[in-house]
């Protein structure tokens, strides 16, 4: 029933994107990039909804589409030589991947310590990851799009939005669950709201 319900609002959604996109085109990146920043960013959040999974191939394809498009806005859009756009779309990869390859050093942590908690309850390691390593990479292919100047704004907007979600999904766990200690080992994919924060930044601001 909500795999149908994702189904639905992929194909609802995607066309009137699409329709939005075609009669106000982003200036920096124009209509046929941002269709295919879109389309990409459509792929992975699916992806990531139903397996929880981020793949390598998605990975390598958004490198270079993230340079690209990182190149795109700093030299056309902001008028930077050449050298430069790809000096600050590489600089601002390196941010995102440093920022959440720490965060992933500590989500190991927190994996460790839900796995002790399952099996001191009786129940089966899982060997579910707080943030995967996906994720990482995702916010290396963000950052480079997002560039040196833009990729914090990026950050902070999809870690925030991606907080008050498993907050809500947490207090509504506990309260069904009647505030049993499962509630704080549930796990959600993140790369959605890493992708919502970059969408942002690149189409809403």
């Amino acid at each position: 029933m909500l795999r149908s319900l994702r189904t639905w609002i992929v194909q609802i959604l995607t066309p009137a994107s699409f329709v939005y996109f075609w009669l106000f085109p982003p200036k920096a990146l124009g209509l046929t990039l941002s269709l295919i920043v879109l389309t990409y960013f459509a792929v992975i959040t699916v992806i990531d909804l139903e397996h929880r999974l981020i793949l390598h191939p998605t990975s390598l394809f958004g490198a270079a589409l993230g340079l690209f498009v990182g190149v795109t806005i700093y030299q056309g859009a902001l008028g930077m030589p050449l050298l430069n756009a790809i000096g600050s779309s590489l600089l601002g990869g390196v941010i995102g991947f440093g920022f959440m390859y720490v965060l992933y050093l500590l989500g190991m942590l927190v994996a460790r310590y839900r796995a002790r908690k399952l099996q001191a309850e009786g129940l089966a390691d899982d060997e579910e990851e707080s943030l995967g390593g996906g994720d990482v990479y995702l916010m290396g292919v963000l950052g480079l799009m997002l560039g040196s100047q833009y990729i914090l704004s990026g950050l902070v907007s999809g870690i925030l939005l991606g907080g008050l979600v498993s907050l809500a999904l947490v207090i509504a766990l506990m309260l069904r669950q009647r505030y049993s200690s499962q509630s704080l080992m549930t796990f959600i994919p993140y790369g959605p709201y890493l992708i919502a924060g970059a969408f942002r930044v690149l189409f809403l601001n």
